[in-house]
């Protein structure tokens, strides 16, 4: 036989009993036999057998003789019987011929299959082997990943609480030196309640002895209200004798100018009485040089009554009506105007370009009588206007050239860009201001200031244009805070003139 596919032995085995039990139902073989293949399929796999083909069955049912009761039928049987015992046996040796040949068959293809299976599952065993040491491979770079993030993370999170723990450090240090200083300011502030408490039991004492004095000078006053009453009666009598007094003077004056026209000789006669008219040796401010009959304006000499000291100042004779004595001037920049106290208090540059005046001049003059300020401002795009105060006086330099205005009235803007009345002069080197910060040096120049406030017409000058400056010439209510103006100037005048 001639296995064309593999199969299981068992299978084999109970395929091949079949046909044995077949061939053993048949009769006996004969050696002229002609042979016959006989095909087996079972499963995948089929056989072929060659075997000789039996005698025909009914032939040899034909040759035998018809059957007879007798002992004859049973010797036939038991030949029979003996023949099929012996076909069995030859078949179940052949059985096992054939059993053994397919099984040394068999070996070589079931070792093949092994080796096949075994390669077969080596190779899907490292195929998977390769798939998890990929897959290892990706989880442990992630995991790298991960790990290293979180480490950063960490990092940042120490470096973090080390930077708050020395922050921490830092307010309670501070903390603890506030805490010092609380308690010190307290332990002051009790002293002051203390010292307070003694200023107004002083301060009561004080009022009960003005009291006192505020009804013995009320007594006083009607006692010498009674008394100016009886003074103004005697004035009024003696003003009418005076009036009387008066016209004969003028009349008598009249008489001797005319005797004078008359007795003058010479083309250059003035109209004017040489008595009357008012030739003093040295001026006091400007509108008496106007008065004089100086009416062009330029640098003049001036003196303050009962003394020597002579001041050279700028007479403006044409603004509103002529008469102003110049205390500022800026125009152009030529000249810093971020000075010391004592350059403020003397007075720098030159009369005819820029220059300050003096503090020390203007405080003397300005407390001689009443006096009217006026500021004259204009800006780069030509327009101008002006600020009038009807009342200005400094104080001495006791008083830090403490300002006082009253009456604004003007077209650079509808309130006053001065702070306010009171305030103090303050220089780079002098901080008089009412802040706790630095004016002068924040926005140059010597002034008035508040609160670095809304004016301060000695700031830093632009050069050619405005430079939207803080620290520059300022007068809010007109231009604004950064608006920087083109021209100043200061002027003075007698509220007599």
């Amino acid at each position: 036989f001639v296995p064309k596919r593999s199969s299981t032995m068992k299978s084999l085995i109970a395929d091949l009993l079949v046909l044995s039990l077949c061939l053993a139902m048949g009769t006996r073989r004969s050696a002229a036999a002609v042979r016959t293949e006989y095909n087996i399929q079972h499963g995948q796999c089929s056989y072929t057998f060659l075997l000789p083909e039996p005698e025909n069955c009914q032939s040899q049912s034909d040759n035998y003789p018809a059957q007879k009761d007798g002992p004859t039928d049973q010797d036939e049987s038991a030949q029979r019987l003996e023949q099929l015992e012996m076909t069995m046996e030859n078949n179940t040796q052949w059985l096992l011929k054939l059993e053994n040949y397919i099984q040394d068959s068999m070996k070589q293809d079931i070792v093949q299959l092994q080796q096949t299976a075994v390669h077969n599952h080596t190779a899907t065993m490292i195929e998977i082997g390769t798939n998890l040491l990929s897959q290892t491979a990706e989880q442990t770079r992630k995991l790298t990943n991960v790990e290293a993030q979180v480490i950063q993370h960490t990092a940042r999170l120490e470096r973090r609480l080390l930077e708050n723990s020395l922050s921490t450090n830092k307010l309670e240090k501070q903390l603890i030196v506030q805490t010092n200083e609380i308690n010190k300011l307290k332990d002051k502030t009790n002293i002051l309640e203390k010292k307070l408490m003694d200023i107004e039991e002083q301060k009561e004492v004080e009022l009960k002895t003005l009291r006192e004095q505020k009804e013995a000078l009320e007594t006083l006053i009607l006692r010498q209200t009674a008394i100016i009453g009886k003074m103004e009666e005697q004035l009024i009598r003696a003003s009418s004798n005076n009036s009387v007094l008066q016209q004969q003077q003028q009349e008598l004056l009249d008489t001797v100018n005319s005797l004078i026209q008359t007795l003058s000789a010479g083309p250059a006669q003035e109209s004017k009485s040489v008595m009357m008219r008012d030739t003093p040796s040295t001026f006091m401010d400007c509108a008496a040089v106007f008065k004089s009959g100086n009416t062009q304006s330029g640098v003049y000499t001036l003196t303050l009554p009962n003394t020597t000291t002579e001041v050279k100042a700028f007479c403006d004779m044409e603004t509103d009506g002529g008469g102003w004595t110049v205390l500022q001037k800026r125009f152009d920049g030529s000249v810093d105007f971020h000075r010391t106290w004592q350059e403020y208090k003397k007075g720098f540059g030159e009369l005819s370009k820029e220059f300050w005046l003096g503090n020390e001049f203007v405080s003397k003059l300005t407390n001689q009588q009443s006096y009217k300020l006026r500021i004259e401002l204009s800006d780069w795009e030509g327009n101008s206007g002006f600020s009038q105060y009807d009342q200005f006086s400094l104080e001495s330099e006791a008083q830090n050239y403490r300002i006082h205005l009253k009456g604004y009235s003007g077209t650079a803007g509808k309130v006053s860009s001065i702070g306010q009345s009171g305030n103090d002069f303050s220089t780079k080197d002098a901080d008089n201001d009412k802040c706790v910060c630095k004016c002068s040096q924040l926005t140059t120049g010597g002034w008035w200031f508040d609160a670095c406030g809304p004016s301060n017409l000695n700031g830093y000058y632009p050069q050619g244009q405005n430079s939207n400056r803080f620290n520059g010439v300022k007068w809010y209510y007109w231009k604004g805070s950064g608006y920087s103006l083109k021209s100043t100037a200061i002027h003075v005048q007698t509220s007599r003139f």
